[in-house]
C-alpha cells in the first residue's frame, strides 16, 4: 500500500489538527442537522440507522486493512491497540445503530457524506501512525504509566457512554417517538454523558499511544461533542420548563 512520507504525513496531522480548531469554532454557532436538531434545507436524507452505518464502518473496516498491510511487527501492543479501536467501532457500526427506536427516523446524506469523510480521515491517521509509522509498541509499552492510564480513562468512558445510551433508549416505550428527560447515573449533573464518556474514551486513546495522531482525535472528540452537547443542552431547557437546573452541557459542574 502507498503512504505518505512521514514529513507529509505530519504536516498533514497538523493540518487536520488546525481544521478541528474552525470546525469547533463554526460548529459552536451551526449545530449539525441530525437527531433532534434535524431541519430542512440541508438536502435529501437516508434513514437514521442507515446514515449510522456508513458513517462508522470506514473505522471499522479501514483500521484492520493498516493493520494488515502496516510495516509494524504487529507486536501484542498493536493487537490490543486494534482489539479496542475494534471494539468501539463495532459496536457504533453494527450494533449501536440497531438499538435505535423503531421509528423512522431521517439523517441528511450531506452529514452522512461528512461522516464518512471524518472517519476515514481519522482513521487514516491512527491507522498509519500506529502500523507504518511507529514501527512498533514493545511489549513493556503495555506496563507503562502512560498506557495504563489511558485504558483506565478509555474502559470508564466506554462505560459511560454504553450506560447512558441505555438511559436514553430505555426512554421510549415501543412505538412511542417523542423526547423525555433522562435521568439518572451522570444525568444527575450533566446533559450528555454520552459525550462525556467518548472523551474520555479518546483523550484515554491520545494517552495510551502517545502520539500525535492520538491527540488529534482527542481534539477533533472536543471539537465535535462539545458544541453538540451545549446545542441540546439548550434544547432540553427550551423544551422542558421542568429540566433540572443544577444540569451542566457536559463537563460536571464546569460546562
Amino acid at each position: 500500500m502507498l503512504f505518505p512520507s512521514f514529513n507529509l504525513f505530519n504536516f498533514l496531522q497538523l493540518f487536520w489538527i488546525a481544521l478541528a480548531v474552525g470546525t469547533f469554532l463554526l460548529l459552536l454557532y451551526i449545530s449539525a442537522p441530525y437527531g433532534r436538531h434535524l431541519r430542512k434545507g440541508w438536502g435529501p436524507n437516508l434513514s437514521n440507522r442507515l446514515g449510522w452505518i456508513l458513517m462508522e464502518a470506514p473505522s471499522a473496516v479501514l483500521m484492520l486493512v493498516y493493520y494488515l498491510t502496516g510495516s509494524g511487527q504487529r507486536s501484542i501492543t498493536m493487537l490490543v491497540f486494534l482489539i479496542v479501536w475494534e471494539v468501539h467501532y463495532l459496536h457504533r457500526s453494527f450494533i449501536f445503530p440497531f438499538r435505535f427506536s423503531s421509528a423512522k427516523r431521517d439523517m441528511p446524506l450531506l452529514i452522512i457524506g461528512m461522516g464518512i469523510f471524518f472517519n476515514a480521515a481519522n482513521t487514516f491517521f491512527n491507522g498509519l501512525h500506529l502500523f507504518h509509522f511507529s514501527l512498533d509498541y514493545p511489549v513493556s509499552w503495555l506496563s507503562d504509566i502512560r498506557f495504563i492510564g489511558g485504558m483506565v480513562l478509555f474502559v470508564a468512558g466506554f462505560a459511560i457512554n454504553q450506560h447512558a445510551d441505555h438511559v436514553l433508549f430505555s426512554l421510549r416505550r415501543p412505538g412511542e417517538t417523542g423526547y423525555k428527560i433522562p435521568r439518572g447515573g451522570l444525568y444527575r449533573w450533566i446533559s450528555c454523558p454520552n459525550y462525556f464518556g467518548e472523551l474520555l474514551e479518546w483523550t484515554g486513546w491520545a494517552m495510551a499511544t502517545w502520539s500525535l495522531a492520538g491527540l488529534s482525535f482527542a481534539l477533533w472528540t472536543f471539537a465535535n461533542l462539545v458544541p453538540r452537547a451545549l446545542s441540546n443542552h439548550k434544547w432540553y431547557n427550551e423544551q422542558f420548563p421542568d429540566y433540572p437546573k443544577n444540569r451542566k452541557a457536559i463537563l460536571p459542574y464546569l460546562l
